[in-house]
């Protein structure tokens, strides 16, 4: 079988320790990888190898005792971790984006000398745990009304402040890692003086995940991305200290705004699948992959070869786009590159189920037993288009509706 090219190129220092890091690891990720999803089980195993290698504070600074990668180091190491395992990297996602939004988000923002050395002395404590126990943070992010996701309302999730911190109560769907991670870091709503909520009061908070009225509720049975483990959480009048503010109040409302980039971290997950599938189709019709025949007429068959070359160039789009983007992500983005981030993700998301797609046609009927890699990663890359807060139908909605009209008009 040819050697495993990289994605991207060329590769800085960083990337270059990142991405050999992962794919020495890749093989038996990739292995574990069918009974995770066969048993809707977490990669629990996958995770105890990353921190072996300090790869869960990849993007905590150095300063901090993390590994100090930048974003564009993080989205690099994630695809090629989405290369062997889809489900590893997504969820990883969560807890690798939790870290740049309390780092390289908050530092962006003119913070009043106050609200930087509270933030400070809070992060100090969080990379501690990261660095030092360990400590893996989710995202739950969706909730039963998908409105407050997509920016569109307040968060139902909501956070009452009390004495020394935060009693925050209401439920999360689709909360990846919720059976693994230590803390949760729930964006809520901070009720104002009044008990009302409004969007811009928006909060990031560590909830620890054996907090008193934390509940797991709901099962895990789903179409790919199931060894997520992404079951339901209820929050009921949980109490979190001050020190778990994980963004100074009111920063993720403007971040949201401000930094929308921050918000293209799940598509290097489904580049690395758009990249499996490719390998796996040319390996398979080399007769290169495990359980497929031997090298034969298939691979000489002019409509096969056109449909290769079809997959090629969907994932070589997909790479190009994604890489122009990475490299304009920063605070303040002009409406051309907010737009162009809004069509990345679009694009990624659609071409990874679409190059799937292909693969499974090219391969063939055998492709579809669970014993291929292409039949999971055909499922998996289903999931990508429907994830908020940027799903395939809100990015198409933007990108329409802010090339028609400027700010203000109607």
């Amino acid at each position: 079988m040819p050697a495993v090219a990289d994605m991207f190129s060329p590769l800085n220092a960083n990337q270059r320790r990142f991405v050999d890091a992962v794919r020495a690891m890749g093989p038996e990720f990739q292995r574990r990888g069918f009974a995770n999803d066969a048993e809707g089980k977490f990669p629990a195993a996958n995770y105890a190898d990353l921190k072996k290698h300090k790869l869960h504070a990849v993007n905590v600074p150095s300063r901090y005792g993390g590994l100090g990668g930048s974003y564009m180091d993080y989205g690099v190491f994630s695809a090629e971790l989405a290369r062997w395992d889809g489900a590893t990297a997504l969820t990883f996602n969560m807890h690798a984006a939790t870290m740049m939004w309390s780092s390289v988000i908050v530092d962006d923002f003119d913070l009043p000398a106050e609200a930087k050395k509270k933030h400070e002395a809070n992060r100090a404590k969080v990379y501690e745990k990261v660095v030092n126990e360990g400590a893996i943070f989710a995202q739950p992010f969706s909730e039963p009304n998908s409105a407050a996701a997509a920016g569109r309302a307040p968060f139902g999730t909501a956070a009452k402040r009390v004495d020394g911190g935060f009693v925050v109560s209401g439920t999360k769907h689709f909360a990846s890692l919720a059976g693994y991670a230590d803390y949760y870091a729930v964006v809520c709503t901070e009720e104002d003086k009044d008990g009302m909520h409004d969007v811009t009061n928006t909060v990031l908070i560590a909830v620890p995940a054996k907090a008193n009225g934390v509940r797991l509720f709901g099962g895990w049975d789903v179409l790919g991305m199931r060894a997520t483990d992404s079951r339901s959480l209820e929050f009921d009048d949980v109490f979190v200290p001050d020190e778990n503010m994980l963004m100074p109040p009111g920063i993720y409302y403007q971040a949201a705004v401000k930094w929308p980039h921050m918000f293209v971290s799940l598509t290097p997950s489904y580049l690395g699948i758009s990249q499996a599938a490719f390998d796996f189709t040319v390996a398979y019709l080399r007769g290169e992959a495990e359980g497929a025949p031997p090298a034969g007429g298939p691979r000489h068959s002019a409509a096969k070869q056109m449909a290769v070359a079809q997959m090629r160039i969907k994932l070589e789009q997909s790479k190009a786009l994604w890489w122009k983007i990475m490299h304009e992500a920063r605070m303040n983005p002009t409406k051309e590159e907010r737009l162009r981030a809004y069509a990345c993700q679009y694009t990624v998301m659609e071409h990874a189920n679409e190059i799937c797609q292909l693969g499974l046609r090219v391969c063939g009927g055998r492709s579809i037993f669970k014993n291929f890699l292409i039949e999971r990663l055909y499922r998996d890359s289903r999931c990508g288009s429907l994830m908020l807060p940027w799903t395939a139908e809100i990015c198409l909605e933007r990108m329409g509706r802010e090339s028609l009209f400027e700010p203000g008009e109607k």
